[in-house]
């Protein structure tokens, strides 16, 4: 079995109002994708934890190339910090939000999520070529988690 690569940084933002039993309830993940399509991933799975009493994580990962220090990215972490909130305050339900710098976008999620994860990843939808959105569920279902992919136009 290949190792799990751990991402060099990890940074969780709770909104306020978050209380100590959200660890206990179930957890929906929403891998960010583009702002559309993650904006309509937050909307279906606003739709499931509510009616499944659940919360959600939305799981960011910024790429950081290898000439750069893993802990020095391209785009400001600031920054995309910012843009992340804007997106994940549109969420229907209570989000966390977990940005991790890494290198490889596949082997950092497969190592920061947990067995048998629900994930709902956004994506164009097209159905006559293979998108990255659609790589990257194929990806998280053979790995073993329960995936819905929302498609946007």
């Amino acid at each position: 079995m290949a190792s799990r690569i751990q991402p060099a940084f990890e940074k969780v933002l709770t909104p306020a109002s978050a209380t100590r039993e959200t660890s206990a309830r179930l957890n929906i993940n929403v891998v960010f994708t583009s702002a559309d399509a993650t904006l309509a991933a937050l909307k279906e799975a606003g739709r499931l934890a509510n009616q499944l009493a659940a919360h959600i994580t939305l799981v960011v990962l910024q790429i950081v190339p290898y000439p750069l220090p893993l802990t020095s990215p391209p785009v400001s972490a600031d920054w995309n910090e910012r843009r992340i909130r804007v997106i994940a305050n549109k969420s229907p339900v209570e989000t966390i939000i977990h940005l991790y710098l890494c290198r490889d976008r596949f082997e950092t999620l497969l190592s920061v999520l947990k067995r048998g994860s629900l994930v709902v990843v956004g994506g164009r939808k097209h159905w006559w070529w293979r998108t990255p959105e659609k790589a990257l569920v194929r990806t998280l279902q053979r790995a073993g988690h329960e995936v819905i992919f929302t498609g946007t136009e």
